[in-house]
């Protein structure tokens, strides 16, 4: 019995610390949002288009996904025009912005193509080549996107950093931009350049 008071207790504790930190962050609040209102966009414009076939409808709402990213950096932005020093979360937004607008067209074939071959007799999705010129195609298209999420990303700190913060609240911003530059580093030797030598490898076996 008591085990499960225990139990109950932590549990209590940690909803609680939860909602007192998302009050503390509105921006993670906005984050979340933003994703979950991008994942019901998305579900909705698809199940328009293929449930009940109205395929202009389905259109004009999955139009609707790229605002939920202008609604995110007008939120950071109101937020740090009041004064409020960054924190880690503003930067956060900064970068999840980039991913969403690089990588969001992706998401939306991809929930697509599945949708479509479920419901609709559409074809079965292409599945990503593991290995060779196919595979090394993959991964340079996919770095290419990395690149344009990476340039957002950092493009939206400095931005948010010298043209909205106050000139001794946004140092956070530009913190994580050498993280960013690190983490594309790592993607071009883990990806495009690994597949790329692999593949190269591989002919001159044959």
């Amino acid at each position: 019995m008591s085990t499960r008071r225990g139990s109950v207790d932590m549990a209590a504790a940690s909803s609680d610390g939860l909602g007192t930190l998302l009050q503390d962050n509105p921006i993670a609040v906005a984050i979340i949002g933003c994703e979950i209102a991008f994942r019901l966009v998305l579900a909705a414009g698809l199940a328009v288009r293929y449930l009940l076939r109205q395929r202009r409808l389905s259109n004009w709402l999955l139009l609707a996904v790229p605002p939920v990213d202008v609604v995110l950096l007008a939120l950071v932005a109101i937020d740090l025009g009041r004064g409020t020093v960054a924190t880690n979360v503003h930067s956060l937004a900064g970068m999840y912005l980039g991913i969403s607008v690089a990588f969001g067209h992706r998401m939306v074939q991809w929930a697509d193509v599945r949708v479509a071959h479920r419901f609709a007799g559409g074809p079965a999705p292409t599945p990503k080549a593991r290995a060779g010129a196919g595979r090394a195609s993959y991964e340079w298209r996919t770095f290419g996107l990395a690149l344009i999420a990476a340039a957002i990303a950092i493009g939206t700190l400095l931005g948010l950093r010298f043209l909205v913060a106050a000139p001794d609240a946004g140092a956070a911003l530009t913190q994580r931009v050498p993280m960013i530059g690190v983490v594309v580093a790592i993607w071009f030797v883990s990806g495009p350049l690994w597949w790329s030598g692999r593949t190269a490898a591989d002919r001159v076996k044959i």
